[in-house]
């Protein structure tokens, strides 16, 4: 009866997702078409970053955990410029063995790209953002290989990097489709190397949103290696299209992502068994 009401609340949560998805392409072509114009063609700016990132899930009750995560981010020739500093925290429960919720906060900071912007223009350097968000994990086992389905939404206020800029609320959809494949065991425990992969869809919407309603897709390959139940280790591959305000000009971006994952269990007594199969943090 569980897992029926689980798939039952995963096909209504897709549903609606894809409906506000189809709604914002649908009133952003109407509104194109209602101003007589169409917009230039695409241009695209190529720029290289790399991301260093530790991501945390400590259980803390016994449905109950603590999630975070925590980012470096760096832009232009790949290390050259700061770009973001990038702090998530929220709590998990864990509904049942294939459906999770995790709601929480994240306040990144924002380095200016300065070069945007003229010399007469007063701007400030680092600029933060003030977030609410909101997880939904949806777990799929096909024998050795596990599909994970995240759906985030996420209330943003921002604001430009202009000195006085005002912060305007934003909302931000995110559907990612993951799996992790062991390559030397029959599934994810200690020493396992595995593939991981996953792609992301996003989509905003909000008063000073007008012609970017897609905001970013990115497509991740790369390779884990599981160290022991509470630490694996993660290098790869992204590749993000993300789309710029004036909705024709996008940022082709490739970057090198490497990412350390920390579990652990605050709840296990000291003679409790040893865990069989390690879950992902997502």
């Amino acid at each position: 009866m569980n897992l029926r009401r689980t798939n039952y609340l995963y096909a209504i949560t897709c549903a609606v997702f894809f409906f506000l998805l189809s709604n914002l392409s649908y009133g952003q072509f109407m509104e194109t078409q209602a101003d007589g114009t169409s917009l230039p063609e695409k241009e695209y700016n190529r720029q290289s970053g790399l991301w260093i990132g530790m991501y945390t899930k400590y259980k803390i009750g016994e449905k109950l955990f603590y999630y975070g995560e925590y980012h470096m981010r760096r832009r232009d020739q790949l290390v050259q410029n700061m770009a973001q500093i990038y702090l998530r925290f929220g709590l998990s429960y864990l509904v049942n063995e294939k459906f999770e919720v995790t709601g929480g906060i994240v306040t990144p900071f924002y380095w200016a790209p300065e070069d945007l912007y003229s010399s007469q223009e007063q701007i400030d350097k680092v600029v933060n953002q003030f977030r609410f968000w909101q997880q939904f994990l949806f777990i799929q086992s096909m024998g050795r290989v596990k599909i994970y389905h995240q759906i985030r939404t996420e209330q943003r206020w921002k604001r430009d990097y202009l000195v006085g800029s005002p912060f305007t609320l934003t909302h931000r959809m995110r559907y990612k489709i993951t799996t992790y494949i062991p390559l030397n065991k029959p599934k994810l425990q200690d020493k396992t190397l595995f593939f991981s992969g996953y792609n992301e869809i996003f989509i905003q919407a909000g008063k000073p949103v007008l012609y970017n309603y897609f905001e970013d897709n990115r497509l991740f390959l790369g390779l884990g290696y599981v160290i022991n139940e509470k630490f694996q280790l993660q290098a790869g591959y992204m590749k993000s299209i993300q789309q710029r305000e004036r909705g024709f000009d996008l940022n082709n971006r490739d970057i090198i992502r490497f990412s350390v994952y920390h579990n652990l269990d605050f709840t296990r007594g000291k003679n409790r068994p040893k865990i069989q199969e390690i879950n992902p943090v997502l």
